[in-house]
């Protein structure tokens, strides 16, 4: 970020071509890597939703490491490329620092991989993960009629206390072998303790799909105009033209996705709220 500020302010490289490749490698690495983990943080979101019983017992801290090692494998194979056509040798003088948009089968490589791939995917995701959150806040309750359940404490004739719940929404009582003798007769409003979790879940359900818009808002406000760009410019070389202070804000407009990403889970998570509380706690406790 200080090379990228010191070359958008002065619009002069003055840090030579080697420097040039890594802030260029680096800078394409990061900001793909980035935009494949909020692909990467959906598909965990839309597993937890669809199949959350299953997809438990698969979320291990290894799958986790496996998925962000492919994020960046995919992010490298992008960013690596332009090395292999430079025009420029390693020790000659530089005024401008930029990817050769004379290869038009990279620019759309590069800009499909990095933005328009990863987009669809989480459109797909996202929708998905609306459509199951309306499902479920709009299922009717499960309970009708008597809202009451009996419990029954008996006690067998070998001396042994059993405890039996007739959860039937009816009058009538179970009995089990026997003649059980009725200790005592409690009534528990069930009925109510599941109504007002589920108000509860539809809240929460109601809460993530707005989280969910407004991530996949961002990104799209923040990354489309810069990804357009990147492709239309090789394609029409000169008939099209940018002011040069549009193509910076364009790029910082993309930057600051990564600086807004995080403010949005923890501000709308619970999971990553609790995340950054323990990273602080850890790293004040190692301070």
């Amino acid at each position: 970020m200080p090379i990228s500020i010191a070359y958008t302010v002065t619009h002069t490289w003055a840090f030579g071509q080697v420097l040039c490749d890594i802030w260029l490698s680096s800078d394409i690495t990061c900001c793909t890597a980035s935009i494949l983990h909020l692909c990467v943080i959906a598909l965990d979101r839309y597993w937890a939703i669809t199949d959350a019983l299953e997809y438990a017992k698969r979320r291990t801290a290894g799958r986790a490491m496996l998925m962000i090692a492919v994020v960046w494998m995919i992010s490298i194979s992008i960013s690596v490329p332009p090395f292999f056509w430079r025009q420029v040798k390693a020790h000659e003088e530089i005024a401008k620092c930029s990817v050769n948009t004379d290869q038009i089968s990279y620019t759309i490589y590069s800009t499909c991989g990095a933005f328009y791939i990863p987009t669809v995917l989480l459109l797909i995701l996202y929708g998905r993960i609306y459509v199951a959150a309306r499902s479920r806040i709009l299922k009717p309750p499960s309970l009708y009629g008597k809202r009451f359940t009996t419990a029954h404490l008996i006690t067998g004739s070998a001396g042994s206390s059993l405890c039996s719940i007739n959860a039937s929404l009816h009058e009538g009582h179970s009995h089990s072998g026997g003649s059980p003798i009725f200790i005592n007769h409690v009534k528990i409003k069930l009925a109510d303790s599941i109504l007002e979790r589920k108000r509860i879940s539809a809240a929460r359900e109601r809460k993530a799909t707005k989280t969910l818009g407004i991530i996949l808002g961002a990104f799209i406000f923040c990354w489309l105009p810069f990804f357009v760009m990147s492709l239309v410019l090789p394609i029409c070389q000169d008939a099209c033209w940018f002011h040069p202070i549009l193509l910076d804000f364009f790029t910082w407009l993309g930057y600051l996705n990564s600086l807004i990403n995080p403010v949005i889970y923890t501000a709308f998570n619970e999971d990553f709220k609790q995340a950054f509380q323990k990273l602080i706690h850890f790293k004040k406790c190692s301070s």
